[in-house]
Formats: C-alpha cells, structure tokens, sequence
C-alpha cells in the first residue's frame, strides 16, 4: 500500500525559506513517472506547485518559478520541495502527489503559513 506523508511545514515570515519533504512507503518512487506538490489556499481550488519526472524532467507553475525547487532523493526515497523567498501569496495547505498507471496518490498535507 502506497502511503506519502509530507512533512516540513510551518510559520515563516515573507521573504524568509522552508522547506518541504515528501517520503513515500510501500513504493521505491522510481516506480512513480511523476510526482509533484500541489497547493490549496482556503476558497481556492488546489493548483500544481511543482513536479518532477522519473527522468528528471521539472515543471513550475509561473508564480514560484525562480523561487522554488522540486528534487528527487531516490537513497531518501523522497520529493523535496525548497522554497525562498516566499510570499504571503504562498500560504496554502501543501500536498505531495505522485503517480502511477493511471493513479494519482497524496499525501495528507502540511500547512504553509507566510505572515508578520
């Protein structure tokens, strides 16, 4: 049984950096062809943040480009998500996605909050 669990979450102030992990069991993540972190603000609907192919291959969403970078760990067997220089803009409950024939699978989500 697949499980991913996400963890790195918290309080930071704008500008400051965090930085998120996703470790996933029951599964190497080298069997996922993607896997990605996607975001949801309250009110808002849930949006790709980031992901990341078996290959190696990444995507960003426009917002975050040049602040964020997704990574693979295949020793961690993780996805690793660091994030400067963030905005209020990014507070949002964090989810770890990855897929696999067809399925997606996520994680319970980590609560990123950018205040004063």
């Amino acid at each position: 049984q697949v499980q991913l669990v996400e963890s790195g979450g918290g309080l930071v102030q704008p500008g400051g950096s965090l930085s998120l992990s996703c470790v996933a069991s029951g599964s190497s993540i080298s069997r996922f062809y993607v896997m990605g972190w996607y975001r949801q603000a309250p009110g808002k609907q849930r949006e790709l943040v980031a992901d990341i192919t078996s290959g190696g291959t990444t995507k960003y969403t426009d917002s975050v480009k040049g602040r964020f970078l997704i990574s693979r760990d295949a020793a961690k067997n993780t996805v690793d998500l660091q994030m400067n220089s963030l905005e209020p803009e990014d507070t949002a409950a964090y989810y770890c996605n990855a897929k696999r024939g067809g399925y997606g699978y996520w994680g319970q989500g980590t609560q990123v909050t950018v205040s004063t």
